[in-house]
């Protein structure tokens, strides 16, 4: 199943799509102002052209595992493009993705590089619920 995960800030999105079988997320180009009418139908042709069949976003949980006005956001941008789309829509916990990507470097955006990191925390828990 291919998977695109979206990392939304109010700046850009960082976006990652895995391949066919799920196993390997691949970084793609951040798309900009995310949470506009523009921004998000931009998403949209994206998870379209990808022919994804489902969109995770990150969810930005404290180290807690708290929601805050960060998680409330996330949730609502979701909700949101979830209406422009047909396919479902999850959210994932996020925390410290933005750290690793920061830390392993690369040179996909960062932004990106997190939303990869949240694509194969997402693939990994979906590999390891399966196999239970």
């Amino acid at each position: 199943m291919r998977v695109l995960a979206l990392d939304p800030g109010e700046a850009r999105c960082g976006c990652a799509v895995s391949d066919p079988t799920g196993t390997l997320a691949t970084p793609l180009s951040a798309v900009e102002r995310p949470d506009t009418r523009k921004g998000l139908a931009r998403l949209a042709r994206l998870a379209q052209e990808l022919e994804a069949e489902r969109v995770v976003v990150g969810l930005p949980l404290t180290l807690a595992g708290q929601e805050g006005g960060q998680a409330e956001r996330a949730r609502a941008f979701a909700q949101r493009l979830g209406a422009s789309i047909t396919v479902p829509v999850e959210l994932h916990d996020e925390r410290l993705t933005t750290r690793m990507a920061q830390a392993a470097g690369g040179r996909a955006a960062v932004d990106s590089r997190a939303a990869a990191h949240l694509l194969e925390s997402y693939l990994h828990t979906r590999a390891r619920a399966s196999t239970a």
